[in-house]
């Protein structure tokens, strides 16, 4: 038995360790399977739509029957979209393949499902689509509320300042970017030099010198 194990998170900071120990753990004593016989698809992205390179690779791979079996953590590792999960659980088994879904408990393809299974499935699809979009819409609502904010600043920080969530904050190089833009503004020192000092550029400096409010000049 040929098994894919699938594996997803939605940004690249995130780990699969645990999906993977999950699936091949499912695969190997469950399903009989030995560690030759596995084969690892991962994706680190959004699970919201089907353009995922492993994604298409496992794909691929069932349809040109080197991939018997399709073994994923959880429904919404697969799909974030109850349409998409419908779809795919229908390929699989539509190429003669089985799905497992270790943490759900459910498998299709197999001959054991169950008509309840089904419906299972579709309410666990249903719920990651309605979190996923939960998820999309406290986002845009939570930038909406920062752009809203007097405080939030739109683009790079400026000399000597860090961003924190779209806020300023100062940086570990605030007071000595302070005291030497004082210094130019009082004559004591080109821009050049002082380009040279803090290792930027002298429009850098320039534009910092335009906003002097910010370094309390």
């Amino acid at each position: 038995m040929k098994v894919g194990c699938y594996c997803r998170v939605s940004t690249p900071d995130q780990n699969l360790d645990r999906q993977i120990g999950s699936t091949t753990s499912y695969a190997q004593h469950e399903l009989g399977v030995n560690l030759s016989e596995l084969r690892v698809y991962r994706d680190k992205a959004t699970g919201t739509n089907t353009s995922r390179d492993g994604y298409k690779r496992l794909m691929d791979d069932v349809e040109a029957g080197d991939v018997e079996t399709v073994v994923v953590h959880e429904i919404s590792r697969l799909a974030r979209s109850l349409q998409d999960l419908d779809r795919t659980v229908s390929r699989v088994m539509g190429l003669g393949a089985t799905i497992h879904f270790v943490r759900d408990g459910l498998s299709f393809g197999d001959g054991n499902e169950q008509p309840m299974y089904r419906l299972q499935m579709q309410m666990l699809g249903a719920f990651a689509e309605w979190e996923a979009r939960v998820k999309q819409m406290n986002t845009r609502e939570g930038i909406a509320a920062r752009q809203a904010n007097p405080e939030y600043h739109h683009g790079p920080a400026p000399l000597g300042f860090e961003k924190d969530d779209g806020m300023l904050i100062e940086g570990p190089q605030y007071d000595r970017v302070v005291a030497v833009l004082d210094m130019v503004q009082k004559g004591e020192l080109s821009k050049r030099s002082a380009a040279k000092e803090l290792d930027t550029s002298r429009r850098t400096i320039s534009r910092a010198l335009d906003r002097d409010s910010l370094y309390g000049l």
